[in-house]
């Protein structure tokens, strides 16, 4: 018996890389699973039919359920039938797994809007387009309904990306919506994840380039089995889309190689507060003194989440046992919480 018998999921990216992880974990807990892909290159050129289909195909031979769709998540219309795919094929959509995008790396002052829109289209409004339709399901159904969207640490300013960093911040924003708008209808939750592991995606960067030379692989061949491994993000995912996640709604999460993050929300840091308008002079004066710190800590060019969490120290740690660890910004003992 699997955690998610009698459910069925639709995966968007879901013939390649984290997306594929997802969909043949999901089938292995007892999803029936749509493993949509429209095979298109890493820029979002071309089609290949047989990506999704692979997939599908490996889920049947051991055992699962799934059917493949080959349909663009730009689409509105094929989004609208692939929610119909699901609900024909399986009866109804418990599901959604937004995983699909590509990527157009350009500095602003170089990037065409050509390159703009195309990032923006597949990840946020492909985003968007599989996110109503299934809404709309879950509406008619009122029996609950899980989205699970792909962001990214690169929406907290990656250099370099930016139509990428836009598209998943936009997506950080829908998918906080959709958990405060959709929860009333029998329970449908939304959460973002962002997901780290050496996808084709790393291959399409500099750094691949040294690997190959130096082993003669690419990084995501380098990748299987270890910590960068996209196939780490599915379990996160699985849970999210169980039962035993039905009260966890509108969180950020982090899935960084072995570590699973709950990542903090916008949030009231420092205030100052007069009785009239504040002037530009009184700021000028005031401002520094109350929020320097700050300035100077929150910094753009953060050197990475996965970097933060390496360089805790090894005595903040609390050992839970079985080779698990956990850390939090509070002091907050392990042996107090009541799970």
């Amino acid at each position: 018996m699997g955690m998610l018998d009698g459910k069925s999921a639709i995966v968007t990216g879901g013939g390649r890389g984290i997306g594929r992880g997802v969909a043949l974990l999901l089938a292995q807990e007892g999803a029936s699973v749509v493993v949509n892909d429209l095979g298109a290159a890493l820029t979002g050129e071309g089609e290949d039919t047989s990506v999704a289909q692979q997939v599908a195909d490996e889920i049947t031979a051991a055992g699962g359920t799934a059917i493949a769709n080959t349909d663009s998540v730009t689409d509105y219309e094929a989004a609208e039938a692939m929610v119909q795919q699901a609900v024909d094929s399986f009866g109804k959509l418990d599901i959604l797994v937004h995983v699909a995008g590509i990527l157009r790396d350009r500095m602003i002052f170089n990037m065409a809007e050509e390159e703009w829109d195309a990032v923006i289209d597949v990840h946020l409004k492909g985003a968007y387009n599989m996110s109503k339709w299934a809404a709309v399901h879950f509406r008619e159904r009122r029996e609950g309904g899980r989205i699970i969207n792909m962001s990214s640490n690169s929406a907290f300013g990656a250099p370099g990306q930016p139509n990428y960093a836009a598209a998943k911040g936009g997506i950080i924003g829908l998918t906080l919506v959709l958990a405060n708008s959709l929860n009333r209808y029998g329970g449908v939750t939304a959460n973002a994840i962002l997901p780290s592991g050496s996808t084709r995606m790393i291959d399409s960067i500099p750094r691949a380039v040294e690997a190959v030379a130096d082993t003669g692989k690419l990084p995501s061949e380098l990748a299987v089995g270890t910590e960068r491994d996209p196939d780490n993000v599915a379990p996160l995912v699985a849970f999210l889309a169980s039962e035993e996640a039905a009260d966890i709604n509108g969180h950020l999460f982090g899935s960084f190689g072995y570590n699973m993050t709950l990542m903090s929300q916008p949030k009231v840091i420092k205030t100052l507060r007069a009785n009239h308008r504040w002037s530009v002079d009184e700021l000028i004066e005031v401002a520094p003194k109350a929020f320097g710190e700050r300035f100077e800590i929150e910094q753009v060019n953060d050197p990475g989440v996965t970097a933060a969490i390496n360089a805790i120290p090894d005595g903040e740690w609390i050992d839970i046992g079985d080779g698990k660890r956990f850390w939090s910004s509070k002091l907050e003992p392990w042996g107090e919480r009541s799970w």
